[in-house]
């Protein structure tokens, strides 16, 4: 094959990433329907297989309190059929999309006597490396298929049981597809396989997803030399304007974190206008204790609820809680506000609450963030109801990659000039 690299030092996981590197080329020149035909297998089988998948993820769970995995993990692990019929949904409907490696795309430049566009194109190997959330596996599955990308997946071994009853499954319907079995490769940290051997395979891999809690994140990007695409959970901020409404500020908060079992764009900071009215907050505040969340505040906050507001720490303001708790402080105005959670917010989905259009102005200028949402709820869902588009999780980053991350983001872009055979 001309696409062939020269041979490696042979070891074993070298050998696994150049063999999905040679997958990745075939899915690249399959056709968009036989790789849809895939992805539609993996629905059937998994919807086939699902007593198998729960009764080993049953397994996990148990496993996993006899090794006193945190709260949150085990959570996160808790598969249950609706979360499993929510995944082969996305997948039946990433089946039915349009390929987006046909798209053609106007280039920013051109040149005479010539047309001059962008393809997208398939990025190649794919690496997952994801904490719980065995059904993530399938679904990224899915994602790279309809890209055209091989994928590599590197679970916890939280989730070894569910992983591997899902990998299985992955495995058949690609062999009833008639796709090279390396499309989807899995490896287990039981089988000697380390985080840091896999993600310095920049040869062959074109891109690494980290997907969990931040130390993983980190953990993965301190020791990579392949490209990483940062993911984010939590921490995001809403500032609550003296003219924002309280039913609005109250919904968007409490919707946001209604996107389980993952909390990636859940509101879990609010800052609040000096100038908004005592028996508003009271209000707001008594909502959420009602709803289950536990609250948290500034030093002023708590002198003024102490009845409801726990003390924050300095640390808290920049790191993600996961979980139903809410912290509140004070500022002065949006000035203030857009500082702050430029400095300490996730940077990937931060939320306005106005009646003010300059105010909404300010924000969605000045806000570093992947996305602003003004008056409007930051609520992830993979497969929302509404429009054409799919998404795998939110980035943080800067760059083309970032906010959210859908099929496109798992392309890459050839500029090609087709000339007029003049000179």
């Amino acid at each position: 094959m001309v696409n062939d690299l020269p041979a490696d030092p042979t070891t074993p996981i070298t050998d696994l990433t150049r063999t999905s590197y040679q997958a990745s080329l075939s899915l690249a020149a399959a056709k968009g329907s036989d790789r849809n035909q895939a992805i539609q297998a993996m629905a059937v089988a998994l919807k086939n297989a699902t007593a198998d998948i729960l009764e080993a993820n049953t397994l996990d769970l148990e496993s996993s309190r006899e090794m006193a995995v945190p709260e949150l993990i085990v959570e996160w692990l808790k598969l249950t059929p609706e979360r499993l019929q929510n995944a082969i949904q996305l997948l039946q409907r990433l089946a039915q999309l349009s390929d987006p490696t046909l798209r053609a795309i106007d280039s920013p430049y051109h040149f005479d006597r010539s047309i001059t566009y962008c393809q997208r194109m398939p990025l190649g190997v794919i690496a997952l490396i994801y904490e719980a959330f065995p059904e993530l596996g399938a679904i990224a599955a899915g994602f790279c298929l309809k890209t055209g990308n091989s994928l590599i997946l590197r679970g916890g071994s939280e989730a070894s049981h569910s992983n591997a009853v899902i990998y299985e499954v992955l495995q058949t319907a690609l062999e009833d597809a008639g796709l090279p079995s390396a499309s989807v490769t899995a490896i287990y940290p039981e089988r000697g396989f380390s985080i840091q051997e896999l993600v310095t395979q920049d040869r062959y891999l074109n891109l690494i997803i980290p997907y969990g809690r931040p130390t993983l994140v980190n953990k993965v990007i301190a020791s990579a030399t392949a490209p990483v695409l940062k993911s984010a959970m939590g921490n995001c901020y809403l500032y609550w304007s003296e003219t924002g409404d309280l039913d609005l500020a109250r919904g968007i908060i409490i919707d946001s974190h209604a996107s389980e079992p993952d909390p990636v764009n859940a509101v879990e900071k609010v800052l609040v206008s000096r100038r908004q009215k005592p028996t508003l907050i009271l209000r707001l505040l008594s909502s959420l204790q009602e709803q289950g969340f536990e609250l948290r505040g500034d030093p002023e906050f708590v002198a003024e609820y102490p009845d409801r507001i726990l003390p924050a720490q300095t640390q808290e303001w920049q790191t993600a809680y996961l979980k139903r708790t809410v912290a509140f402080r004070y500022v002065e105005d949006i000035d203030n506000a857009i500082a702050w959670i430029n400095q300490y917010s996730s940077g990937h989905a931060d939320c306005l609450v106005t009646e003010s259009y300059g105010e909404g102005r300010q924000f969605d200028q000045r806000l570093d963030s992947a996305i602003a949402y003004i008056n409007a709820s930051p609520r992830f869902e993979r497969n929302p109801k509404q429009g054409d588009a799919v998404f795998l999780g939110m980035s943080n980053q800067k760059g083309y990659r970032r906010g959210l991350v859908g099929l496109a983001t798992l392309t890459t872009l050839k500029q090609v000039v087709q000339g007029d055979r003049r000179f």
